[in-house]
């Protein structure tokens, strides 16, 4: 899968709330289908194609254990989108700053009237 068919499935996945909380209870650990559906009010077919989902992005595998097909968290496209945001956030963040430095020479140039109109 190309970097950018992976991000845009990456973040599909993530764009649902109860996949997001999928995800946060991987993080503490493999689990089965039965136990990943607990804590939501749909059923277990339901929460299947939740994972299908968090599976055709990379998200999270399937193993098997005898009948218990556990899933786990997969990082890197995680670790894929998370750099993809740094750069565009790298980016704003020097934005950001050359736009402060303009605001600070502004400041800086403005005349003795402008700033006595200011103060009054």
């Amino acid at each position: 899968m190309s970097t950018s068919a992976q991000l845009d499935s990456t973040f599909s996945a993530l764009a649902d709330p109860t996949r997001r909380a999928i995800l946060e209870r991987l993080v503490e650990g493999e689990a089965a289908v039965g136990e990943l559906a607990r804590p939501f009010a749909m059923s277990q077919p339901a929460i299947s194609g939740h994972l299908r989902v968090l599976e055709r992005a990379g998200l999270i595998s399937r193993g098997r254990d005898g009948q218990r097909r556990p899933c786990r968290l997969e990082g890197q496209p995680l670790a894929a989108a998370t750099q993809w945001i740094e750069h565009y956030r790298q980016i704003w963040e020097q934005n950001f700053g050359r736009l402060d430095r303009v605001l600070d020479e502004m400041k800086q140039n403005q005349s003795p009237q402008t700033k006595r109109r200011k103060t009054r």
